[in-house]
């Protein structure tokens, strides 16, 4: 776990952002709850006592409501008057389409086909233009970057940007706050927002806290570039939690995540749905693939973990009609 000693070069944000992006968010971004369930706890085992934070209560239903007010919020008159683009595969582009309209902001979301439909219309629901063309979400961020050149609009990158991690921060400075005694979070792991805005707030708050991440094993870029130290490119993004589907791994988190890391792990999308079973189970609420993707971490690092208090993040429950019901019947 890293320390406030550690060389500041590898962080792209300090606590002093994570406080600012708080004040920036809280008028539309209320605390989500950080619950205990008895059900869930006996599930898991080995003496773990499991704490969900329900980003799922979130506006959209994900954290990433969060990053996007963090980020508008703080945009310059004309960066307003230009507008926005985003590559997403969804919960992103339905935060930053949720805040632009709430700051009079024009936005265009860039979406790969075939992408989630109930995103996309919850997209177009909040005023956005939905862009569809790409494969994958590597091939969205190429279409949005095109869209910068050719409308001079200011591109909001779903983990490149201070203002978004720092906004994803504010989730782990509510956990802390609720229940200081954790001993470890675990996190889903998509570009890394997420686990460097918690391993920041750790540094002040809790400096002997553990933190993990874990990534879908078939959309492994950043578990791969974490074990090699060096940033590495996969060819193929193959997972239903579209949340944590990329190929790459991301230039201002990797470094954060390769000092911080106390491991990281992978989970194959039949434990991801499995997770999402019990959560829907135990605690009665909705997960999508990568807001199950924490707990389903937490099963693999489980004698790790023993006998301690464990954050888990329930990031997004905007799975679709059609998965859900296949997840639920009990496949993939």
């Amino acid at each position: 776990m890293a320390s406030v000693e550690t060389d500041p070069g590898v962080w792209p944000i300090r606590f002093a952002d994570v406080l600012a992006a708080e004040r920036r968010i809280r008028p539309w971004v209320p605390e989500t709850p950080l619950r205990r369930y008895a059900a869930l706890d006996a599930a898991v085992g080995d003496g773990i006592a499991v704490w969900v934070k329900h980003e799922n209560h979130a506006p959209t239903n994900a954290f990433k409501v969060r990053n996007a007010f963090s980020v508008m919020a703080a945009l310059s008159e004309d960066e307003r008057r230009r507008g926005v683009v985003t590559p997403t595969r969804g919960n992103h582009g339905l935060g930053v389409a949720c805040a632009a309209a709430a700051l009079g902001v024009r936005a265009a979301v860039c979406v790969p086909i075939g992408n989630n439909p109930e995103k996309n219309e919850g997209i177009r629901g909040f005023g956005a233009e939905l862009v569809e063309e790409g494969r994958d979400y590597d091939e969205a961020v190429l279409v949005a970057e095109r869209l910068v050149r050719e409308r001079g609009m200011h591109l909001v990158h779903a983990t490149n940007d201070a203002r978004v991690i720092a906004g994803a921060a504010t989730l782990t400075l509510e956990m802390l706050r609720d229940e200081p005694r954790l001993d470890a979070i675990v996190y889903a792991v998509g570009g890394g927002s997420q686990a460097v805005g918690g391993l920041t707030v750790a540094r002040t708050l809790s400096p002997g806290l553990e933190v993990y991440g874990v990534q879908a094993e078939g959309a492994s870029a950043g578990w791969e570039s974490w074990r090699a130290g060096r940033p590495v490119t996969t060819a193929s993004a193959a997972t239903f939690a579209d949340g944590l589907a990329t190929r790459s791994s991301y230039a201002m988190t990797f470094p954060a995540l390769c000092e911080g890391l106390a491991d990281f792990v992978t989970v194959t999308d039949a434990e991801i749905a499995e997770a999402l079973r019990l959560l829907l189970r135990t605690t009665h609420n909705l997960a999508e693939g990568a807001g199950a993707a924490g707990l389903a971490g937490l099963g693999k690092l489980r004698e790790r973990l023993a006998g301690r208090a464990v954050g888990v993040v329930l990031s997004g429950g905007n799975i679709d009609r059609t998965a859900l019901a296949r997840v639920v019947a009990g496949g993939i």
